[in-house]
């Protein structure tokens, strides 16, 4: 008799084990928005659903199953032609936290014990109809450091798109906040007022600095904002949002570096499994794939990742970061594994150069990134697998995409070192930039790798003032990567004279931009 029970209790404990390690649950037709299954509420089949690593299918009563850790976001890839709930703060509700322990204890707080795992982990999904045809809402680092870096942030930036319309949802790519995750609050609250759902990517500045290993390194980011890896479909477009932050460094366990843990790869694979191959694949992560510096991302996790997407045909990935704004293009030599070079737009940041420079009439910092792109946010407009993107200077119209640089005035007749200079801020070097004089001839300008001169005479200000200004400094400038110059004419009349620039983007979008020099004779 006692060995019987000892049986029973065993095969008991063993059930109960096996149990907690699955997960199970339904992705259903949440037809009254109450975020609860009901009876009457039937499951969809089809849709994905992961647990950071392994992705699933649903059946056709909706059901999935998937193995389940001690540490597990278990999250359904929203499909096309669905909407997922957001919470009072316009946060999308695609996921299930669970960490029977808590998080780790650290700095800043992360999830509290989630306890023991519901008998049904079920995940609703609205119906909605979504055309191939839409537009996102794109920001870079809004990184405040400070309440009062918030407030700039929310002044300067979130105030532009308050309550905006026709734009399908926003996306932040990365250090949300400046190393404090107490700020993750107001950040959430400000953006809030943009009243669309918000999804975020982590930055290197997002991060407990005090976990022990790269995959506790999110644990208060997890708490406010649910997986650092997940994906999601929007018409014909899949998107995927990666933490590509190793933390700490393997190289030598000191601050962190570009690349993806093994799981992240595996998550990657898995879910582009169910993703059609004529499909948009979007990347989101903070770090680009390329920096200036030779090594500033894991060469074999680049690599991987193209290979994971030899097959697709329509890719972008979007990062930050840098607080500068460029157009990198990967071909073959860079380790991509297709004829059409795989593009990266390296977003520019809201928070500019840091929230550093003059204060403007409102008395926000002006923050003029290094590369003399001015602060401000991106526009992405999707059709069907193709897409366009414009960038929006904060504070400008949004026909302001060239900044010129001239000099005021030059002598009659004699030759000049001068140049006028024409910063393209969405510019990549084989777009057309060109430049006129008094509605004359138009003459293609040459694109160059320099500082830009515009933003070296902002900085110098701060060096050359014999008062201190209010605000702070400006960063040192770096080569911009989407500079032209041409000559300046002085063999013409006395006078003022009219300096016309146009560019045509990469998408066939013209603009125009225009400023004046004088012309006096010499003294």
């Amino acid at each position: 008799m006692k060995k019987l029970f000892l049986f029973i209790c065993t095969a008991l404990f063993t059930l109960v084990a096996a149990a907690q390690n699955k997960v199970s649950g339904y992705v259903y037709n949440d037809g009254n928005l109450n975020s609860k299954k009901e009876a009457q509420e039937l499951g969809i089949e089809n849709v994905a659903v992961t647990n950071g690593k392994q992705v699933v299918l649903t059946d056709k009563n909706g059901k999935y199953e998937l193995p389940i850790g001690n540490d597990n976001i278990i999250s359904v890839i929203k499909p096309s032609g669905y909407a997922v709930a957001t919470n009072a703060n316009n946060l999308p509700q695609f996921f299930y936290n669970y960490k029977p322990n808590g998080s780790p204890d650290l700095k800043f707080k992360g999830v509290a014990p989630t306890g023991k795992l519901p008998k049904s982990v079920d995940f609703g999904l609205i119906q909605k109809n979504e055309t191939e045809e839409f537009s996102t809402l794109i920001f870079g680092d809004p990184q405040p450091y400070t309440l009062e870096e918030i407030a700039y942030f929310k002044k300067g930036i979130v105030s532009e798109v308050k309550a905006i319309k026709n734009i399908s949802f926003g996306l932040s790519l990365g250090d949300l906040v400046g190393n404090d995750l107490s700020l993750f609050t107001p950040y959430i609250e400000a953006v809030k007022a943009v009243e669309i759902p918000w999804y975020n990517v982590m930055g290197n500045h997002d991060m407990n600095f005090d976990a022990k290993t790269d995959n506790q390194s999110d644990e208060t980011y997890e708490a406010h904002f649910g997986p650092a890896n997940y994906a999601f479909n929007y018409g014909k477009v899949h998107f995927i949002v990666l933490d590509d932050i190793l933390y700490p460094d393997p190289r030598d366990g000191e601050g962190y570096w570009g690349g993806l843990r093994e799981d992240q790869l595996n998550f990657i694979a898995n879910d582009l499994k169910f993703v059609p191959k004529d499909h948009l694949v979007v990347l989101a992560f903070h770090i680009p794939l390329s920096e200036p510096e030779d090594d500033s991302y894991r060469d074999e996790d680049r690599n991987a990742l193209f290979n994971l997407l030899k097959d697709f045909p329509n890719t972008l990935s979007l990062s930050a970061h840098t607080h500068i704004q460029r157009q990198d293009f990967f071909e073959k030599k860079e380790g991509w594994l297709r004829d059409k070079p795989h593009h990266e737009y390296n977003v520019g940041t809201t928070s500019g150069d840091w929230y550093s420079g003059k204060l403007n009439e409102n008395g926000i910092p002006i923050s003029t990134m290094r590369d003399g792109t001015p602060k401000g946010y991106a526009f992405i407009h999707f059709n069907g697998n193709q897409y366009k993107i414009d960038y929006k200077v904060a504070n400008k119209p949004k026909e302001f995409q060239i900044e010129i640089f001239a000099p005021k005035v030059v002598a009659k007749g004699r030759k000049t070192q001068a140049g006028i200079y024409a910063n393209f801020f969405m510019g990549t070097p084989k777009d057309r930039v060109m430049c006129r004089i008094d509605e004359g001839k138009w003459n293609d300008m040459t694109y160059v790798s320099e500082y830009d001169p515009s933003y070296v005479t902002y900085v110098n200000e701060w060096d050359t003032t014999t008062e201190l200004m209010p605000g702070r400094r400006s960063s040192n400038p770096i080569i911009s990567k989407h500079l032209w110059q041409a000559p300046v004419p002085s063999k013409l009349e006395v006078g003022e004279h009219r300096i016309e620039i146009k560019a045509t983007d990469m998408y066939g979008n013209e603009f125009i931009e225009k400023s004046s020099y004088r012309i006096e004779n010499p003294k």
